[in-house]
């Protein structure tokens, strides 16, 4: 299936940035990493980082399918709010899953430390009452996130005029975001991965997976075996088809980015992403670039020529919907796109084995809106469970909460 419409951005700045061999041979490793976007990048560098032998392999050219079309808005906050994940799963449980993702930025700044040119960059977050009767939540889930120790402040409506000259009732203001560029940084990493002598193969096909106590054989459509001692399945909404159970929906998330803006203009939106409380909602965020990146407008369609065709009054849309919130910003579209994406009941990932694939057969399922930051977690997760360690999060972000 073609995972994304139009003409994503970081495709058409970076291009192609390196093609590495399809596999042609058989061969053997610790950890097969089977997914080469973002995800399957930040697990093999964590797992050969600390000492594991790994081989990764994808299907098209690195980076080139949902994450090429990634908005990369690197957050803490999950889609579900804290006050209804607590009532999912008790308030300790919701308590973890947030401040985990809160630990998660700082993490992936480390990660992007020593790689050139990937944008990474720390960011303010500003989420935006979109109605008057959502103010009395926000301020509610505020008060619940501080009370965790999650930076959480509340802007009223004349903090926000005078700050962002935003016209809302209120909005939940953070300083625990970031930036980063997806497509650049799944390639740096794998180039690193390929320095500490890992293997990473694109157009290469995974055809068969064959699981026993002791390890893992994968083979190839082109007929190439490789055995592991673990297999982690990391290929985005595809893992799916991998699995009897179906654990979420695909839909189709739209986006487009402006010419650079002055900076006088773009003011503090150069360093604060927004977001609001509508669903589905709009948000935004400016690059290194100083280009505006809008996105948003989610629905249900995951048909590749449906989404095709809704690009451009997508598009229009969401240059509407910025137009109401700044009136004082006329930016130049330059590029718009959509690409599809999974979602979960919950709003949570899924990392770790399932009982249809026994226990080295791992999936990495970075699921909703921050998937970034929650494959940043499940890196650390799986290698903990690969090295038959305990993880707090195993559970909660684990098959057995269905």
């Amino acid at each position: 299936m073609d995972l994304k419409s139009g003409y994503p951005w970081w495709a058409v700045r970076n291009g192609l940035i390196h093609a590495f061999p399809p596999l042609e041979k058989d061969l053997r490793c610790d950890v097969l990493v089977v997914g080469g976007g973002i995800t399957g990048a930040l697990i093999a560098d964590e797992l050969s980082h600390h000492g594991h032998d790994v081989a990764l392999i994808e299907q098209r050219d690195i980076g080139w399918g949902s994450t090429a079309a990634s908005t990369a808005l690197l957050q803490y906050e999950i889609d579900t709010h804290l006050l209804e994940l607590a009532q999912r799963y008790g308030q300790d449980a919701a308590a973890l899953a947030y401040r985990a993702c809160a630990e998660a930025i700082p993490a992936l700044g480390e990660v992007a430390r020593g790689l050139k040119d990937v944008d990474f960059q720390r960011m303010d977050s500003l989420y935006l009452a979109s109605r008057h009767r959502d103010v009395p939540r926000l301020m509610a889930e505020g008060e619940a996130r501080r009370s965790i120790g999650l930076d959480a402040r509340w802007l009223g409506p004349e903090a926000l005029q005078e700050r962002f000259d935003v016209d809302a009732g209120g909005a939940l203001l953070t300083r625990q975001a970031a930036r980063v560029d997806p497509y650049r940084l799944t390639y740096a990493l794998l180039q690193r991965l390929r320095r500490r002598g890992g293997h990473v193969h694109d157009r290469t096909v995974l055809h068969s997976l064959d699981a026993t106590a002791r390890g893992v054989t994968a083979r190839t459509e082109d007929g190439a075996t490789i055995r592991a001692r673990h297999v982690v399945l990391a290929m985005g909404y595809a893992n799916q088809r991998w699995l009897d159970q179906r654990v979420a929906r695909n839909r189709s998330s739209y986006a487009f980015i402006t010419d650079p803006i002055e900076a006088d203009v773009l003011g503090r939106l150069q360093r604060t992403m927004v977001w609001e409380s509508a669903r589905p909602y709009l948000y935004l965020r400016a690059t290194g670039e100083r280009r505006l990146l809008v996105g948003g407008l989610d629905d249900a369609v995951d048909i590749p020529a449906r989404r095709d065709r809704r690009v451009q009054g997508k598009a229009d849309k969401l240059m509407k919907q910025l137009r109401h919130w700044f009136p004082r910003l006329d930016p130049i579209p330059a590029f718009s796109w959509a690409g599809t994406f999974a979602e979960t009941a919950d709003g949570l990932p899924f990392f770790g084995p399932h009982d249809q694939w026994g226990p080295r057969v791992h999936f990495a399922m970075a699921y909703g809106g921050n998937g970034i930051t929650y494959s940043m977690i499940g890196a650390k997760l799986l290698r903990a469970g690969i090295e038959r360690r305990a993880h707090p999060l195993a559970g909660l972000f684990g098959f057995g909460r269905l």
